[in-house]
């Protein structure tokens, strides 16, 4: 059972964290990576609320952390899914009016797409997103797929996830399908018109700096990169140059 209240949106109740802060900015979404939850932002979003004043929302998807398990597996569509049924069912009943999304990962390209398919964005920082398939990042998912089976990785999923199976097959099956090779959303950026920051490690496992470098040169709006040297996970790895990065990019929004 979640310690957090839940909010309904298309496919059942999921879980958020909702941090007040001036009603007169606009708020902060978060989207969290591929085997993330609300409670694997550790802190970040409790730091970035303080630092620029904003209120800050974290949530997890079905499937992730103690929201409702989804009702059928997804297909390699489920962030565009997310991106046009999910999130904008969230901000309407949360009241998230214009917000600046905050996406890790595969939640960065859930972003970029509500980005590019709403106007109603602020801003929009991405952290280590995907635009397209790239076979280092599939020899990484495969490298977890082999940490779930024979390591630990199950038991570590455990203590964030209410079905820690779900979570990880829902991810890497759909990530190694097949069909999933043809993934690509490059074709949607142009239509981000917000400013954007995008950040990028330099060792990340699951994707090169082609990804941030691909929104830098199709978005329509301001882009700023930050290049780190780090893994798949700048906030957690980098955390005092990220969030200094990040709450500098945030005040010089509305």
């Amino acid at each position: 059972m979640s310690e957090h209240p839940c909010v309904e949106v298309p496919g059942g109740r999921v879980e958020y964290d909702d941090v007040p802060g001036d009603p007169s900015a606009a708020p902060l979404l978060f989207l969290h990576e591929g085997l993330g939850s609300l409670g694997l932002w550790r802190t970040f979003h409790h730091r970035i609320a303080a630092a620029t004043g904003r209120r800050a929302v974290a949530y997890s998807r079905l499937g992730h952390g103690f929201s409702a398990l989804p009702t059928q597996k997804r297909t390699p569509r489920f962030m565009h899914d997310e991106a046009a049924t999910v999130v904008p069912a969230l901000c309407t009943a949360l009241g998230l009016d214009r917000p600046v999304l905050v996406g890790h990962s595969d939640g960065a390209s859930i972003a970029l797409l509500y980005a590019a398919w709403s106007s109603d964005v602020t801003g929009l920082v991405v952290l280590a997103p995907h635009e397209f398939v790239e076979e280092i990042g599939l020899g990484g998912i495969e490298e977890a797929r082999r940490a779930y089976t024979e390591g630990d990785l199950r038991a570590r999923m455990a203590r964030h996830h209410r079905d820690p199976d779900v979570t990880f097959w829902n991810w890497n099956d759909v990530w190694l399908d097949d069909e999933f090779r043809e993934w690509d959303i490059r074709p949607e950026l142009p239509a981000i018109t917000c400013p954007v920051l995008a950040v990028q490690g330099t060792a990340d496992e699951y994707g090169t700096l082609a990804h941030v470098e691909a929104v830098r040169d199709a978005a329509a709006g301001p882009v700023e990169l930050l290049v780190l040297d780090c893994g798949h996970s700048p906030h957690l790895e980098r955390p005092e140059d990220t969030e200094e990065a990040v709450t500098a990019f945030v005040r010089k929004l509305p």
